[in-house]
């Protein structure tokens, strides 16, 4: 059946506050288009009550970051640094067609990548100057004892793992999860039988100076990327492609090779980011947005 041309944008503040404001670029640019078209843009707040009323709601509907909930409903989120931008069919980031798509480094454009990977390093890191450390650094995301369907191991295992090279080994914890007592007391029993495990730290300010990073598919590891870091995931991702993988390496084989892993990360960067995001700077942004917008099933 026919659909009216509405978007609902379903939000939780603050990105609910800052699009009500006109101060999300990237719904300005997306609404602007939509308009333009003779559509009509509703921004309203998101939960479970209007996630399970949204099939019914004529129109098409957007989330930020949440599973779409029927076939008219895309989702977006940020590609990790701004001003690159997904907008998908599912929230599920290894799912995506990025997951999927093939990165030939043969085909690099070389100094092109270069000045990219340079200018985005001195954009979103400063004049950090990375250098190879000894110690593992392990971002941890929570439901740590809990291994999910896109995971090869738990948390808890996969820090295991990492503590069991005999390497110094630090993990930090997400600061948007919470703890219960038993995941305390697994953490607390992991240090307790490695010396050379430290729990706690700010990611971030420990990245620069670690070997390299494990983790399950923590955007650390992506910045890690921007720094020279090898990663080694536990988890299927969307930046799996110069990651070693637990679930292909196994994991003990995959971190022994991180320490001589050196793929080519400013490549990668801007294969992943100008190639295969939405650049909401390029010149031809529009287009792309309406492509996307396009492949996702809206008449635009």
């Amino acid at each position: 059946m026919s659909q009216p041309r509405i978007l609902n944008i379903y939000l939780y503040p603050p990105m609910l506050h800052m699009a009500r404001a006109g101060k999300s670029g990237f719904l300005n640019r997306l609404t602007r288009l939509l308009t333009d078209r003779d559509w009509q843009v509703r921004i309203r707040w998101s939960g479970d009550r209007p996630r399970a009323q949204a099939a019914d709601q004529p129109g098409y509907a957007l989330y930020h970051m949440e599973q779409p909930t029927h076939d008219r409903a895309l989702t977006f989120r940020l590609a990790y640094h701004y001003p690159f931008w997904r907008l998908e069919r599912q929230a599920q980031r290894w799912r995506w067609p990025v997951a999927r798509a093939a990165f030939d480094p043969a085909l690099v454009p070389r100094r092109q990548a270069d000045d990219f990977a340079l200018r985005l390093r001195r954009r979103v890191l400063g004049d950090i100057t990375p250098s190879r450390g000894d110690h593992i650094l392990v971002p941890l995301q929570g439901r740590l004892r809990q291994t999910r369907s896109f995971q090869v191991a738990s948390p808890i295992d996969m820090l295991e793992q990492a503590a069991q090279t005999g390497r110094p080994t630090i993990a930090t914890l997400h600061p948007k999860e919470t703890l219960d007592e038993q995941d305390d007391k697994a953490l607390a029993a992991l240090a307790a039988r490695y010396p050379n495990l430290t729990i706690g730290g700010n990611s971030a300010q420990l990245l620069p100076d670690c070997a390299f990073v494990v983790t399950q598919n923590s955007a650390v590891a992506f910045d890690g990327f921007i720094l020279g870091k090898p990663a080694v995931l536990f988890a299927q991702s969307d930046f799996h492609h110069i990651a070693l993988k637990a679930a292909d390496l196994g994991a003990e084989r995959a971190i022994g090779q991180a320490m001589s892993h050196q793929p080519d990360f400013a490549g990668y960067l801007h294969w992943f980011l100008t190639c295969q995001s939405l650049d909401m700077m390029a010149p031809d942004a529009d287009e792309h947005l309406l492509a996307a917008m396009r492949d996702g099933g809206w008449p635009v």
